[in-house]
């Protein structure tokens, strides 16, 4: 007899944790999930993707160094040039910071300019007004730079007059000098297209 008592608690205790888990399944909602942690399901860790890249050797002598140096110093160069090519602002010089001289420079690159043969006018007009050539040349070398000069002062008056305009429009609490812009349009827009720096990011004719 005693041994069946014992067999009889020795089965309740068993049975307990089957009713535990019963009770807790009937209590779920339906279409619960059990967890990966639930089930005793261990998840394989990741190998770590951000591992440290092999450091970079000591140079060995001092020609080394000097020549990593060098390397560098090319290097930081090239980023420099390209970064005021493509206008980043981090890598422009203090004149052509801001969003004001951005569109500025998008102004005077969207239009040909008069300011653009300035400079190729005035070697013919150098040429043809000295005094070896005839009378009639050096009259019209002197009528052709009196029409660039005119050219450029009428063209560089509409670039300040439209700078003015979409400078108010666009940006009404600017702190930047009307006049300082004015000298920016004008002295990009006497400055050939290929040469200007940082390079025209519109076309010819695009609006503004």
């Amino acid at each position: 007899m005693p041994s069946l008592f014992r067999r009889k608690s020795a089965d309740l205790v068993e049975a307990a944790p089957e009713a535990d888990l019963v009770e807790d399944e009937a209590a779920r909602p339906k279409g619960y999930t059990p967890s990966k942690k639930e089930l005793g399901v261990q998840t394989p860790k990741r190998a770590s993707s951000n591992r440290r890249r092999a450091a970079e050797p000591a140079p060995s002598n001092r020609r080394e160094a000097y020549k990593r140096m060098r390397e560098r110093q090319r290097s930081d160069r090239a980023e420099r040039a390209e970064g005021m090519r493509s206008g980043d602002e981090r890598y422009l010089l203090a004149r052509d910071r801001g969003p004001e001289r951005l569109l500025v420079r998008n102004v005077v690159d969207s239009r040909r300019t008069v300011g653009t043969w300035f400079f190729g006018g005035a070697l013919i007009v150098l040429i043809g007004s000295s005094g070896a050539m005839p009378a009639q040349i050096r009259l019209v070398s002197n009528l052709l730079w009196a029409a660039l000069a005119l050219g450029v002062i009428v063209d560089s008056i509409l670039i300040c007059r439209k700078v003015k305009k979409l400078v108010r429009e666009r940006f009404p609490k600017s702190t930047q000098r009307t006049g300082s812009l004015y000298l920016y349009a004008v002295t990009r827009s006497i400055t050939f297209r290929r040469m200007r720096m940082p390079k025209p990011k519109v076309q010819i004719g695009d609006a503004i």
